[in-house]
């Protein structure tokens, strides 16, 4: 259902194309993924419908998808959902809605990267063309991309329920996490320009094939801001062994466009920070992780495996 009662279904989504994009009605149709803003129906073999239906944010999200997009696509190496469509709202459903084509691959969260060096290049190949300064124009995020400080909170909190739950036994992993955390809040503040990001590399929005990436999906939170945001994929998405040839070869291959990486000192605070945005986020699905194994709404149990195997590579163990 959708947050205004509408329930999305086959025939639903097929009214839809018959009415506004007629060529495309008879294609085959099954449902693809329920995401938290969107459903993803699969139309035919290279494209998919997707739909707001949890959020009321998710309509503005979709519009800059295929506002923005179609832009970046074409410089990026690894496949992305490009808008090809755009529906409008309706009397059978109010809300906008966009057709986009179909990524091939399985989430990351259900068949993680393995073949670390080739996962590193593809990770650092993909953020490295992504990552140009974006214009005066480009969409805000919405609390990603920016300083760290503000989330304390939000940590804090998350931090606390982690324990409460079970999930965090060991105290002295909670105080690492503390310090951690701590270190990267308290880096200095990105001064570059602010550059195109994904914003919300969780596993389940990374598909792979054949051990390593082979596609992006999910840019509802393409914004501009700091590089470390992103960045922390490394520590998320990587198999062990890999942290280190994702470094060299994103700020070797960055180097030449783009000069702040290039000095030491701002370089390491961004991996400071981008420590910090990688601890938070696999907090964060840590816990959706364990909802999703208590059966309550809004949990994915597919969300914690990655998470704990992101964890031991965030926190230092003895």
């Amino acid at each position: 259902m959708t947050h205004d009662g509408t329930a999305l279904t086959a025939d639903l989504v097929r009214t839809l194309l018959r009415a506004q994009h007629p060529d495309l009605a008879e294609r085959p149709l099954r449902l693809g993924a329920r995401g938290w803003d969107n459903q993803l129906w699969r139309l035919g073999d290279d494209l998919a419908v997707r739909l707001p239906w949890a959020t009321a944010t998710a309509d503005a999200l979709l519009l800059k998808e295929h506002t923005w997009l179609p832009v970046l696509a074409p410089r990026l190496p690894l496949p992305v959902p490009v808008p090809q469509r755009l529906g409008a709202p309706s009397a059978g459903f109010p809300r906008p809605w966009i057709v986009t084509t179909w990524v091939p691959g399985t989430p990351g969260d259900l068949a993680p990267a393995t073949r670390g060096r080739e996962a590193a290049d593809a990770l650092a190949g993909f953020l490295t063309a992504l990552h140009r300064p974006a214009p005066d124009d480009a969409p805000a995020g919405r609390e990603r991309g920016g300083p760290l400080a503000p989330l304390v909170g939000q940590f804090e909190r998350g931090l606390a329920s982690a324990v409460e739950l079970g999930l965090l036994p060991d105290p002295e992993t909670v105080r690492a996490m503390r310090a951690i955390w701590a270190d990267a809040a308290a880096a200095p503040v990105w001064s570059g320009p602010a550059v195109w990001l994904h914003s919300d590399l969780h596993p389940a929005n990374v598909l792979t094939a054949d051990g390593t990436f082979c596609g992006m999906i999910d840019f509802g939170d393409l914004c501009a801001g700091d590089p470390a945001c992103d960045l922390a994929a490394a520590w998320t998405l990587l198999p062990d062994g890999a942290l280190d040839r994702f470094h060299t070869t994103y700020r070797t291959a960055y180097q030449p466009a783009f000069r702040p990486a290039q000095d030491p000192a701002t370089h390491a605070a961004v991996l400071r920070r981008a420590r910090g945005w990688a601890l938070f986020r696999a907090l964060g699905c840590l816990l959706i992780g364990e909802t999703g194994r208590r059966g309550r709404p809004g949990g994915k149990p597919s969300w914690a495996p990655p998470a704990r195997a992101a964890l031991r590579r965030i926190v230092p163990t003895p």
